[in-house]
């Protein structure tokens, strides 16, 4: 038996997740005066496709569906070829600034959800209390 659901982990991978997403963004805005800086994103779409294409399951009857291929998780940090300035740098600071703001937002949610869970699995152990 398990003692934390896989809810508590899928929330954990989307904190690192937000997490990096937000070094690249910093990344980004701390370059923005640099030259020949190319502006990096992280892809996490791309990923979860090929994941969901390529994904292993048990089959335990042989009315479901087969899943062949291995199973890949992660997300990988690319840069963006685009020229903004004319020193040849790829930031554009009001995308970054609003990439930041959706990803605060996003770890905002997932942090609360999270705090929900552990004061859910605490009033569990108070007995209700």
């Amino acid at each position: 038996m398990s003692l934390f659901s896989n809810t508590i982990h899928s929330l954990e991978n989307g904190l690192n997740y937000s997490s990096a997403k937000q070094k690249v963004i910093s990344q980004n805005i701390a370059n923005v005066d640099t030259p020949n800086y190319k502006a990096k994103s992280i892809n996490f779409k791309d990923h979860l496709n090929d994941s969901i294409s390529t994904l292993e399951a048990n089959r335990t009857n042989p009315r479901h569906f087969e899943f062949p291929g291995s199973k890949r998780n992660g997300y990988s940090i690319n840069s963006r070829p685009f020229q903004y300035n004319h020193n040849g740098n790829g930031v554009d600071i009001d995308k970054e600034m609003s990439d930041m703001a959706a990803n605060q937002i996003y770890f905002n949610a997932l942090s609360d959800r999270i705090n929900g869970k552990f004061n859910s699995l605490k009033s569990v152990i108070r007995g209700g209390k």
